[in-house]
């Protein structure tokens, strides 16, 4: 009799968490000391300039949960690498800025991070990654909508 496969949205899952943790554990070893890969992803938000976002427009943009954001913010904001302000319109909301130590940083940690990622545009080419980009994206918007 042949064995049951397990089912295909549970491999999947098991498999996307995985990648996640070893691209996580991967990029975090070659980031300067106390910058998590979140801190990363915030630093790189905020160099694409515009008005200095929310707190909650970063973590939705990101995907990340508020408290998440609200704990990567305090640790960036603590080591000098980002500011939060009050908006100037409507002062209950807070704005957050990237400082020239953030600036610093995110340019520091980005020349350390791209030898592990060019690795892996080495391994992989281009055209497979854009082959997974649509049903992640679909994916990921569904999960967004339906908490």
């Amino acid at each position: 009799m042949a064995e049951a496969r397990e089912r295909a949205d549970v491999v999947f899952f098991a498999l996307v968490g995985a990648i996640d943790r070893l691209a996580t554990q991967r990029l975090e070893r070659a980031l300067p000391d106390g910058l998590s890969a979140a801190g990363l992803a915030v630093l790189s938000q905020l160099a694409l300039g515009g008005e200095p976002p929310t707190p909650r427009g970063l973590a939705a943009a990101l995907r990340l949960s508020k408290p998440a954001m609200t704990h990567t913010l305090q640790r960036l904001e603590g080591a000098g690498l980002a500011a939060i302000a009050p908006d100037a319109v409507d002062r209950r909301r807070k704005r957050v800025a990237l400082t020239a130590a953030g600036a610093a940083a995110l340019k520091t940690a980005s020349a350390a991070v791209r030898p592990r990622l060019d690795e892996i545009r080495a391994a992989f080419d281009a055209a497979q990654f854009e082959a997974a980009l649509p049903f992640l994206e679909r994916l990921g918007a569904w999960l967004t909508t339906h908490p």
